[in-house]
Parts: C-alpha cells; structure tokens; sequence
C-alpha cells in the first residue's frame, strides 16, 4: 500500500521541509496572516481551500468503498463483521453520550453566557434562517430513508459516506458468499485499492495549498476581531473539548495500552490539515491508511472509521450542549435538570449524521433547539460570527476521537497488532512503500 508523503519524507530521511506537516503548519500561519493583513484578499481565496476539500471528497467514496470490500470480502467470517459493528456502535454511544454530559457540566459551571443579559426582542432571527430551515428538513426517519441510495452506483456518485457504507457491506458480503468463484473480482479491488491509496498520497501534495486558502478566507472573511466579543465561548469551548481529549480519550487510550499524546503526533500532519480546512473530511482517506499502518485489521478500519464520522462526534456533542446552554443564559433562561436532560436526549438523536464538515455543527444545533421551545433558535445569532472559529475545535476532537475508537474496537476484536501500533506511535518504524 503506497503511504502518506509525510511518511514517505520520513522513510527516505528526507529534509524538514519536505515534511507534510511543516508544509502545512507554515501554509497555516502564512494564511492567516494574509487574512489578517489583507481581508479582502483572504476572502477572495476560499476557492483555494474549497478545491483541495472537493478533491480529496472526490476520492473519499472509492477509497472507503475498496477498504470495505477487500477487507471484509478477505477475512471470510460474515459473523465478524456484525461483532464489530456492534463493539463500534456501543463504543459510540457510550463516549458520545459523555461528551454531551461533559458540555452540560461545564456549561453549567463556567457559565459563559451569563453575563450577556440579551433581549429577545433584538435577536436577529434572518441571520439564521438558513440553518433553522435545513434543520427543520431534517428527520430521524429522513436519515435512515437517506442511508439507501437511489442505486448502487448512485451510493459512489452522490458521495454520502453512509450510503458508500451501506452499499460496500452488502456487496464484500456477497463477495464473500460467492467464495472461490468472486475471486478474480477480489484481485481487482484490491489492485484498485493500492491505486486509489496512490492517487490519496498525489493528492496530499496540494493539501498546503488548500489550508492556505481555507485559513485565509476564515480570518479574511470573519476576523480575529470578532473573537474579541465570545472570547470567553470560544475559551471554553477549546478548553473542554482539550480536557475531553486528554483526560477522557486519554484514559481510554491508557485503558487499551497507548497514548493519547503520541497518537496525536503520529497524526499531526491530519491534525494540521483538518485545522486549516476546518472539515475532518479532509483527512478521512489519510486517517483510514494511517490506522492500518498502526495495525489495526483492515475490517475493522473499513467499518469503524465511516461509520464514526456519522455517529462519533465528540467535539460536535461537546458544542450541542455547551452552545445550547450559553443562549439559553445569554437571553436569561434557565433550564430545569430535567429540561437540560431532554436537551441532551435531542441532540444525541440530531447529531447522528452531521458528518463532519463546516457548518453541519450548527445545523445539528438549530435541530436541537428547534424542540426546545424555551430556548429562542433565533438566538444562534448571537454565535454565528465566531462558529467558524469554534468549527476548527469540533473537527479536531471528532478526528481524534475517531482515531481513538478504530484502535480500541480493533483491540476489542483481537484485530490490534500491538507491536506495529507501538512503532507507528514512537516512530521506531514505519511501513516501507510499495515498488
């Protein structure tokens, strides 16, 4: 399987520059310098950053497609496959149902929006109208009547990832009945996949240009001058979803014998890029290679990291409940404990599906206070200047906590290689490209 350009830079010892990350980090700050000095010509590049999402999203449909088929398609046991979507799903709702609690507590105890004392009467209700009508079109059964494509090939076209999902399960599962005979159609997916795993790493090289673009137009287009008024929102949100990443995926991590902080530096080139492109999309054909390099079983990482970007949100779940309850104290409501637990109850449901991409937190959000009547929808208004801000954050911990549940399902399994996790972390080794 061909490997990251990070990786490859650092197989051949080849210069710092020549490093994916660096060439990021650096696109990064010079990024939001030119947005910050020149506004207007930051904005004018979001196309930048738009193209480089629109090409990886191009590949992200085959490559999940090929990692689902060869995987399951090879390992033979059907039964398999169910066990591990089930340990996938349990894992989900457990660290997604803390996350939402892990928000209400901070929210509750920071009190970030107490201090505003906002009139109903001068929120801006036009500002979000657009969020609240996509919301509204939004059902559970809507979501589930979506994970069924038009067709087959409909599933690949329209790039849903959990249509993709829904469409690779039953076809390896077919391969696999079928048995001997399907076998030549195996060796072609298989060829594919290192093909398309090829074309991932081509596609790589332009990720410094995208994040450029991406940071530029984010700090062109909104300023760092609107943090000034929510700093203590945007502070906290960040800080909570740290202490979410380091104590409690940390103790995850810990529990299933490896370490949050190394993990996070084996994939800080990700990392960099879903920071500058604010979509943890971006990164999701480099996080599914990256984890087989770190041992886990190809079915299991076909399995898991799909379906994660759909049903594992931490930093998203973090937001629901943190943002919610910041305009219900903003515009001086107070919620019950039991209202605040129909909250969570909601956002729970409304946050499956928000794959994520920029803006779909703050849907998800409109969703949520939709059903809760005390809490004004018109009130998002008074967050919309800083959530491209606070989207950044959502992406990085939805990342990482995608990250830490492919490795903890696959130990689960029996499908961690522990001494190829142990190099891949620590750097001691790194798979050799294919010829």
């Amino acid at each position: 399987m061909a490997i990251t350009a990070e990786a490859q830079a650092s197989v051949h010892g080849g210069p710092w520059w020549r490093h994916l990350y660096v060439q990021v980090l650096v696109a990064i700050v010079l990024g939001a310098v030119v947005g910050h000095v020149w506004p207007e010509t930051g904005a004018a590049l979001k196309p930048l950053g738009d193209a480089f999402i629109k090409l990886v999203k191009m590949v992200i449909a085959p490559v999940i497609f090929l990692t689902i088929v060869t995987g399951i398609a090879g390992m033979r046991d059907l039964g398999a496959v169910g066990r591990v979507a089930a340990k996938a799903f349990a894992y989900f709702l457990s660290v997604s149902t803390l996350a939402l609690v892990v928000g209400l507590v901070v929210a509750n105890v920071v009190r970030p929006g107490a201090s505003f004392g906002v009139d109903r009467a001068t929120l801006d209700a036009n500002a979000v109208a657009g969020y609240a009508a996509k919301a509204h079109e939004a059902s559970l059964t809507g979501f589930l009547m979506n994970i069924i494509p038009d067709t087959f090939a409909g599933a690949l076209a329209g790039g849903e990832i959990l249509q993709v999902l829904f469409v690779a399960i039953l076809f390896a599962v077919a391969v696999a009945l079928v048995g001997a005979r399907a076998a030549p159609v195996l060796a072609v997916l298989e060829a594919a996949s290192a093909v398309f795993f090829r074309l991932v790493a081509i596609l790589m090289k332009a990720a410094p240009i995208g994040a450029f673009g991406a940071i530029a137009f984010t700090v062109g287009k909104f300023g760092l001058g609107s943090l000034a008024q929510l700093a203590g929102l945007v502070a906290t949100f960040y800080a909570t979803s740290l202490l979410f990443v380091l104590v409690v995926l940390g103790l995850i991590a810990r529990a299933a014998g490896f370490s949050i902080l190394r993990l996070i530096g084996y994939l800080k080139a990700e990392l960099l890029l879903v920071l500058g492109t604010s979509s943890s999309e971006a990164a999701l054909p480099a996080l599914i290679e990256k984890m087989e390099q770190a041992g886990c079983a190809k079915p299991v990482v076909g399995l898991v990291v799909p379906t994660g970007y759909s049903f594992n949100l931490d930093g998203t779940n973090i937001y629901m409940t943190l943002a919610a309850l910041f305009i219900a104290q903003a515009v001086g409501v107070e919620l019950s404990l039991g209202q605040q637990l129909v909250l969570m109850g909601v956002a729970m449901l409304s946050s499956k599906g928000a794959a994520g991409v920029t803006g779909a937190g703050f849907i998800t959000l409109a969703a949520t206070l939709s059903v809760v009547p005390s809490v004004p929808v018109a009130g998002m208004a008074l967050i919309l200047g800083v959530d491209r801000f606070m989207s950044e954050c959502r992406s990085l911990t939805n990342f990482i906590g995608n990250a830490v549940a492919t490795i903890v399902v696959a130990r689960w399994e029996g499908a961690l290689d522990r001494e190829q996790l142990h190099a891949a972390l620590t750097g001691a080794a790194l798979p050799q490209a294919e010829a």
